[in-house]
């Protein structure tokens, strides 16, 4: 994306500061200008220290917003996220370190992620202004490209927001811009935080010298970081069922959760279906058959998710994939994970019996970090590590690895121009490089590559697991969120755990729960079609066909496989990382 605007707004913001600096040495900066001074070098002295730019810089950036925010000082904005690190520390340092040094007052609202979703929708389909700004998923960019009521942040860029747009903003740097991006190359939403679900196991235990000889003897293959889904399967019986006990306690090879709740639907449209191989090729997402098993036109428009209309969604790779998700939860997990939601799972590992995880946020490498755990050392150093996401049989070179969660700026245009104007300052001063690495340290979902470079991050990383070496390899950009072929993300996210819940509890096949969960995504997304509420994009679905018409042509949906489960694979987690490590060096 081209963004010209950069250089000539970065220019007059130095010819701006200059003069303020010029007016400093003078001595004849005003008694405000004198105060916000003393304000912005208070707050990076008390707050953010941490920075990938010097002090110096970082006040004369602090100094812009106070001057933008000018016309609206006295204005009560509300802005909106769930309840993740990164946003309880925007809500509680942030929010308040920008209400003193621009004098708008601004709440930053931590409610849960279900709730923003709706509150969201309703905003979007009543036009009532709610909150100012959201903090959105950018699972949802399919939704905003086509409603026509979200800010098309490009656009307001280079227009409305010319003048309020910080000149250090520096697009370039974020990592996730992409995800936020839509087709016609506009973006929409802008990343504030990120984190990847990927594998998770306990390396101290795959390096026990009784543990590798054992699993050779049974298997015929080294115990290492599996690369596919049968070495996956082999490890998790490994540990289950030979091992059986470390240390006097119980362990198990896998951890999962399977209770009917709308958290079961993130387990499986983030991007399980497409880690078996279920897709097409192409990064972000898939094209032309993404994540969700969503087929889309050459131009862009949803065309069917059932393999009868050249989608997905219930082919075989993706029955496959939740056949397994059955098996292993019922086979090497803790028998109470079957009853457990996402939140009651998150931290079973941390509690010391689990060997491996398939499916795990990272997110939780904060959780996972204290000294207090099962899993570190007495000196807080972790006994686990994450590593890349092992893969399906129906995964090819090309496909996306794995799923990507990005919570992004979101504005629309129910909301009044000065209002959703102020909340964008919020939204930009909580993606500067004044705060971004604090934010980073505190919260461990990054948006920028200059701060995942840093030298703190660098001293942080024997800490963190691989957090570190997998943000700087460019490998991480093949773990990305759902993307653009969904057309309305919450009315059809809930589709998958009102389906696939009775598949995880036997009550129906994995066949069956897929065929009625892409049944139902075509009628929803023909009915929306036939009630013409998009602006763009709209679905244009296939007539139905046998399903071998489709499974016949080259790509997704792609046939069943012979053997869906080849010899497992795997690599030494150091051979591994070294190989991270190399590809990630930063290429200035």
């Amino acid at each position: 994306m081209q963004k010209h605007y950069n250089k000539s707004r970065l220019t007059k913001f130095k010819l701006t500061t200059l003069a303020a600096g010029l007016l400093l040495a003078s001595g004849t900066l005003s008694a405000q200008e004198e105060d916000t001074r003393a304000i912005a070098e208070r707050l990076v002295d008390e707050h953010f220290q941490n920075s990938t730019l010097s002090r110096e810089e970082q006040i004369e950036e602090l100094m812009w917003f106070a001057k933008a925010a000018e016309p609206f000082r006295g204005m009560d904005i509300q802005t909106v996220a769930e309840g993740l690190t990164t946003h309880v520390y925007e809500s509680e340092v942030l929010a308040e370190a920008f209400s003193e040094l621009t004098g708008i007052n601004l709440t930053h609202n931590i409610i849960g992620e279900g709730d923003v979703v709706d509150t969201m929708q309703n905003q979007m389909q009543s036009g009532n202004s709610i909150y100012d700004g959201f903090v959105n998923d950018t699972d949802s960019i399919g939704t905003h490209i086509r409603y026509g009521t979200t800010i098309n942040l490009t656009e307001a860029m280079e227009n409305e927001w010319a003048d309020y747009t910080l000149p250090t903003l520096d697009l370039d740097d974020f990592i996730g811009l992409q995800y936020g991006t839509g087709p016609d190359g506009s973006l929409y939403q802008l990343p504030t935080q990120q984190f990847a679900n990927l594998y998770w196991f306990r390396h101290d235990w795959f390096q026990r010298e009784d543990l590798q000889e054992q699993f050779r003897e049974i298997y015929g293959y080294d115990l290492g970081v599996p690369t596919n889904w049968t070495a996956y399967q082999d490890i998790a019986e490994f540990f289950s069922e030979h091992v059986g006990e470390i240390d006097g306690t119980k362990v198990y090879g896998h951890m999962d959760y399977g209770r009917r709740d709308p958290s079961l639907g993130w387990r499986f449209h983030d991007s399980w279906l497409s880690m078996a191989g279920m897709g097409s090729p192409g990064v972000p997402s898939g094209n032309p058959v993404d994540d969700w098993g969503i087929r889309v036109n050459e131009d862009s428009q949803p065309v069917g998710a059932s393999v009868s209309r050249g989608g997905a969604t219930n082919s075989p790779a993706s029955v496959f994939a939740m056949q397994k998700a059955v098996d292993w939860l019922r086979d090497f997990a803790p028998p109470e994970a079957q009853g457990m939601t996402f939140g009651e799972a998150g931290p079973v590992p941390a509690q010391g019996h689990i060997a491996q995880q398939i499916f795990w946020y990272t997110a939780f490498t904060a959780d996972m970090t204290d000294p207090a755990v099962a899993v570190t050392d007495d000196e807080g150093n972790p006994l686990w590590r994450m590593a890349p996401s092992p893969t399906g049989p129906y995964w090819e070179e090309g496909m996306k690895v794995g799923y990507q969660d990005v919570g992004a700026w979101t504005f629309f245009d129910s909301t009044p121009e000065d209002r959703r104007t102020a909340a964008w300052l919020f939204g930009q001063f909580t993606v500067s490089k004044t705060v971004s690495l604090e934010k980073l340290m505190h919260g461990l979902t990054p948006i920028r590559e200059s701060d995942i470079f840093s030298e703190q991050m660098t001293e942080m990383a024997p800490k963190l697991g691989g957090l570190v070496e997998f943000y700087r390899s460019p490998n991480e950009s093949n773990w990305t969120p759902t993307g653009t072929n969904v057309p309305d993300y919450p009315r059809m996210a809930p589709l998958w755990w009102q389906n696939l819940a009775p598949v995880m509890s036997g009550e129906v096949t994995p066949q069956e729960g897929l065929d009625k969960l892409a049944a139902d995504m075509d009628s929803t997304m023909n009915r929306l079609a036939r009630a013409n509420v998009f602006d763009s994009y709209a679905p244009v679905l296939n007539e139905e066909q046998d399903p071998q018409f489709w499974l016949d042509q080259e790509g997704a949906p792609k046939a069943k496989l012979d053997n869906e489960m080849p010899q497992g694979t795997t690599v030494p987690y150091d051979e591994m990382m070294e190989a991270w490590m190399a590809a990630g060096t930063r290429q200035e």
